[in-house]
């Protein structure tokens, strides 16, 4: 009886320099969720039972992070598990068949993922009001056009 051979894929056989892209952009979402619920890295490890350098590392993707630990982390932050995968674009195949889209996404993860749009977003959030909310909306919008032209 012969044993099965091992498929053998390019991408996935192919020794990578680096952290996989996945894994940095759960860290990246690790970290934009943790921003906005104002935490530190230290208060958040402590809640894991991790240093804040595991943390840092989670959040650089250079640590993988098990499934249990995403798990874990959807409890403490309070999202579900699929927030960490969302928007997750990748310049291989999978954007081929559609599953990336290049749609203004990146600008608004580099502004949620800034200091000041993560600023930006825990006040509008905070804002209750309909209507003052579509104000500060159109201001904004007003701005941003007016800095094009």
């Amino acid at each position: 009886m012969a044993k099965p051979q091992k498929a053998v894929t390019g991408s996935a056989s192919a020794k990578r320099d680096g952290p996989h892209p996945v894994d940095v952009h759960v860290g990246a979402r690790i970290k934009l969720r943790r921003m906005i619920l104002g935490l530190s890295q230290e208060s958040l490890g402590k809640a894991l039972g991790l240093t804040f350098q595991q943390i840092q590392k989670y959040e650089k993707g250079v640590n993988r992070i098990g499934a249990s630990r995403v798990f874990e982390l959807s409890q403490l932050l309070d999202v579900p598990v699929q927030f960490f995968y969302d928007d997750f674009g990748y310049g291989g195949p999978a954007q081929a068949s559609g599953f990336a889209e290049s749609d203004g996404r990146d600008e608004v993860m580099d502004l949620v993922n800034s200091p000041e749009g993560v600023q930006l977003c825990r006040h509008f959030s905070g804002i209750k009001d309909p209507d003052v909310k579509k104000r500060v909306l159109e201001l904004v919008r007003s701005i941003a056009e007016n800095q094009g032209s």
